[in-house]
């Protein structure tokens, strides 16, 4: 494996690289939601109907998932993942500051594109990176560190936009440009921190065949197909909380909560999956989602809400990196990158018709419908989860 890496000096407990992908993500996604936490209302300004918006999105967010998956088996083919990356979060930090040079919202949708191709082609090789750079019992707790990294980016990226916005009322443009600077750090550490996870010539990965990945892969992404189809845009928990009484000012702050608590609990839970293996800690996390789901479908009441947004957080610590550390434990250390690209893709194709379903039900039935359907698909695939590790194959008990 990457012994090289492994054995470099360790930074706060974690391999380098583990470390410094972290440090990127955190810059990126500051920069990202300096950007994104303001477009609707920037959108809108310049004369954007809201449902020309999600439909782009829902297109946007589906091809860059499906690049998740060729670029994450290119990264296997020729042994390397860092050319991804640079590719990557270079289209990132370039798009963001030209925003602020927009016209129309047709130069939003382009640059927004552009931006989702440069987010579908770093994804995997990044993921297959982190599980290359660590040893055989940290997988859990060095996902864990990447997704809170991530979400500190998601914490810091809109506070920052919202001071500004407090000096610079409706100055959309300026934070558009500023959003740059972030940006632009990110790729320094890159070019400069991460080494590539040597791979021997001999084991790369010569062609893609279904039958070279375990049954228990393919059946771990059934049960993610499932709960993803319930697992909405996270834009219908923010509508919900407006129409129970929580001020649109106040929105990004109940917001940022599920963030924070994540973040706190982001690696514990993945030093926690890496000693009572991931599948327990996943069946956890669907119950959890289950209850908020059902309790957003149910509740009317402002401090319900705000409760609910706390208990999101811990449903995705719980979560998001445990399953790509579990989807690294299934998959032959040679094709990781192709596995997660996979998982990757299935997760952004699927959330379309999710988002689609969840529109409908909103639009069509009413506004509980949604989060019901979300805590049913949640609670089958906790059971699925559960019948996943009691047919485990006995020599697996130790992953």
């Amino acid at each position: 494996m990457s012994h090289n890496i492994s054995s470099d000096k360790k930074i706060f407990g974690f391999s380098p690289n583990v470390f410094y992908t972290g440090v990127v993500s955190f810059l990126t996604d500051t920069s990202s939601k300096m950007v994104y936490s303001v477009m609707p209302m920037f959108l809108l300004s310049i004369g954007a109907s809201k449902t020309s918006l999600s439909l782009i999105e829902g297109i946007a967010e589906s091809t860059a998932s499906l690049l998740k998956a060729f670029s994450g088996y290119w990264s296997d083919k020729i042994g390397k993942n860092k050319p991804f990356m640079l590719f990557g979060y270079g289209v990132s930090a370039l798009i963001m500051p030209l925003y602020a040079f927009v016209i129309n919202p047709m130069n939003v949708l382009v640059l927004r594109f552009i931006e989702r191709v440069g987010k579908g082609v770093r994804t995997a090789p990044r993921d297959s990176l982190v599980a290359g750079s660590v040893e055989k019992n940290e997988t859990g707790k060095s996902f864990g560190l990447h997704k809170a990294m991530d979400n500190s980016g998601a914490i810091l990226g809109p506070l920052l936009a919202f001071l500004i916005l407090s000096v610079k009322p409706n100055n959309f443009r300026f934070i558009f440009l500023l959003a740059g600077i972030p940006g632009i750090l990110g790729i320094l550490v890159l070019i400069f921190g991460i080494k590539e996870a040597k791979k021997d010539k001999e084991s790369l990965l010569q062609k893609f065949k279904f039958r070279d990945y375990p049954k228990r892969f393919y059946l771990f992404l059934v049960i993610i197909f499932i709960f993803t189809l319930g697992n909405s845009t996270d834009a219908l928990l923010i509508v919900k909380a407006n129409e129970v009484g929580v001020k649109v000012t106040f929105i990004p702050l109940v917001y940022l909560i599920s963030s924070v608590v994540s973040v706190l609990l982001a690696i514990p839970f993945g030093s926690i999956s890496d000693k009572i293996g991931r599948e327990k800690l996943l069946i956890f996390g669907f119950l959890i989602y289950t209850i908020v789901y059902f309790g957003f479908g149910a509740t009317s009441h402002i401090y319900m809400i705000v409760a609910l947004f706390a208990l999101y957080g811990i449903y995705s610590a719980s979560t998001d990196g445990i399953q790509k550390a579990l989807v690294s434990d299934l998959v032959d250390k040679n094709k990781k990158g192709t596995g997660l690209g996979m998982y990757n893709a299935l997760l952004g194709i699927t959330l379309l018709p999710a988002s689609l379903i969840a529109g409908l039900l909103y639009d069509k039935v009413n506004s509980s419908v949604p989060f019901y359907f979300g805590a049913l698909t949640a609670l089958l695939s906790a059971v699925l989860m559960v019948i996943f590790v009691a047919t485990k194959p006995k020599k697996d008990l130790s992953v």
